[in-house]
């Protein structure tokens, strides 16, 4: 039976947010034994209610509350309303996300160490490094069925992963492969295997990617420990004269403010929307927003350096059939300051359908050379470009009061410039990426600028120090012991790989923390 907590009830831990953080962390604590009330803004999609269709399911998935940006970033430019690509359902991003599951590097863990001072860079060492992650990853890959890891075979290689392995083979490249996805590979694991529809970005009609809509979810339901508000807006984080907190305002479904009292709260928002809650939860104790007395919250804001690039060849290759991401290259992703940067970046296949093509693929340059590529769209090819970019103190989340959203709050503002490290290292990516398009035959290339962020890292990060973070190894806060942060916000710098699996397993060692603390006594 699904569990249903009293609004009263302080005993319970509230958990705002159900995406690989939040999601995953609500479980773990169910399965512990721990009530669970989960906050989630947006409603319920499970695999039958996903679209095939581009625009459709944009509109029934995206977040698309009010947001500003500012900056010298692209993204401002062409797209200012929307910032970042991600989801606003049960499942958070998870829905949407592409499966792509790697480890950090050792040395990405600690960059400041491994890069030295970077100018106009806020870099910081982690408080943990690849060794004492390394047993949560071991969990968090086998909870999402990581392919290529624990004896699960890898995806087969569609026709856009052929033409990049060939491309990057013909360059020297070898790290080269159909990736480590949290997609159900073969037919003995607890999902259904890939049937290769592609478009994944619209969330798995099969159900074989990992989403924490149809996997840790529902589990967590199962326990009788965890109740699932859907539609349920946070607003703001309360607290005693003590400093710890007590519970959080939110917006009900029929835009109804309730409070829903805490013993512990654990903030999954999202890196703009945690930000924002702490910020809006400011108070005469905590006059610039909640747990943030070093006055790090909002800021070192990261969306890895990305970018696209496609090849148009003479024949066919129907990039969009098969897996959409199960194609990866990752001899860049060292550390090599002879390149002209430091740190490193992945190489990904890609496939948009045609609608976010002509958005994307050069915004705001419609003209003959733009649908002339258009009408090449079945010969294409396409990889993404994914890169660590460099935390700024000034690239940040601000509140916008002048801009309020649909509950009267102010709504928040994204403001983000590249630093040099950053257009350096895209630059490297271009060429290489039409380098493997040419070595292979392709009669046109397009490098094309980043689109709306789907990866969004910092603004909450770990520190050792607090005067340099928002909060500590286990992604408690500094400034109040019953206050985490359970997201990428908690990112202190991006790595250059997909954040999913690592915040997944950040999730499952702070769940394991939590729960430990609390049957001590200590929270």
């Amino acid at each position: 039976m699904v569990a249903k907590f009293e609004l009263t009830d302080n005993s319970v831990v509230v958990i705002i947010g159900t995406g690989a953080g939040g999601g995953t962390l609500a479980n773990e604590l169910a399965q512990k034994g721990v009530k669970v009330v989960a906050l989630e803004a947006g409603g319920r999609y499970l695999p039958q209610d996903y679209i095939n269709d581009e625009w459709d399911s944009f509109g029934q998935l995206a977040w698309l509350d009010k947001r500003t940006t500012s900056g010298d970033w692209r993204v401002a430019r062409d797209f200012s309303g929307l910032p970042t690509w991600i989801v606003k359902a049960v499942g958070g991003s998870t829905t949407h996300w592409a499966g792509a599951s790697l480890r950090f590097q050792d040395h990405e863990w600690k960059a400041l160490s491994s890069y030295g001072r970077v100018d106009g860079a806020n870099l910081l060492d982690w408080p943990i490094d690849g060794a004492e992650m390394a047993p949560w990853y071991d969990l968090a890959e086998e909870k999402m069925g990581v392919t290529l890891t624990g004896g699960r075979p890898g995806l087969p290689g569609n026709n856009n992963y052929k033409v990049l392995e060939k491309g990057a083979l013909e360059l020297g490249y070898t790290e080269v492969h159909t990736g480590r996805m949290a997609i159900q590979s073969n037919d003995d694991g607890p999902r259904m295997a890939c049937q290769q529809t592609g478009f994944c970005f619209q969330g798995c009609k099969w159900g074989a990617k990992w989403s924490t809509a149809y996997t840790e979810i529902p589990e967590g339901e199962a326990t009788g420990n965890l109740e699932v508000r859907e539609r349920a807006h946070a607003a703001r984080i309360l607290h005693d004269d003590d400093g710890r907190v007590t519970g959080v305002v939110y917006f009900d479904a029929d835009g109804v403010e309730q409070t829903q009292m805490a013993r512990i709260v654990c903030v999954a928002g999202n890196t703009i929307e945690s930000p924002r809650l702490l910020l809006n939860s400011a108070s005469e104790m905590f006059p610039d927003g909640l747990a943030n007395s070093s006055g790090q919250v909002g800021r070192n804001y990261m969306r890895h350096v990305t970018g696209s690039v496609y090849g148009v060849f003479d024949k066919p290759v129907k990039m969009w059939r098969g897996t959409t991401m199960a194609g990866i290259v990752q001899d860049e992703a060292r550390h090599d300051p002879s390149r002209g940067f430091v740190a490193g970046y992945e190489l990904e296949t890609l496939a948009l359908g045609l609608p976010f093509m002509a958005a994307f693929l050069d915004p705001g340059g419609w003209g003959r050379e733009f649908t002339t590529a258009l009408d090449s769209y079945e010969n294409m090819a396409g990889m993404w470009i994914m890169g660590e970019d460099m935390p700024q103190e000034t690239n940040r989340i601000t509140l916008n009061r002048d801009q309020p959203d649909q509950f009267g709050l102010p709504s928040p503002n994204v403001h983000f410039s590249d630093h040099p490290n950053d257009i350096a290292m895209r630059n490297h990516a271009y060429q290489q990426g039409m380098a493997i398009y040419r070595a292979v035959g392709a009669t046109r290339v397009f490098p094309t600028p980043p689109y709306p962020s789907t990866h969004n890292l910092g603004t909450n990060r770990m520190s050792e120090n607090p005067r340099d973070g928002v909060v500590n190894k286990w992604g408690q806060a500094h400034d109040v012991p019953n206050l985490f942060v359970s997201d990428g916000s908690q990112f202190t710098t991006g790595a250059a790989e997909n954040p999913t699996l690592t915040i997944v397993a950040l999730a499952i060692r702070q769940a394991d923390h939590i729960a430990s603390e609390m049957a001590a006594g200590n929270l």
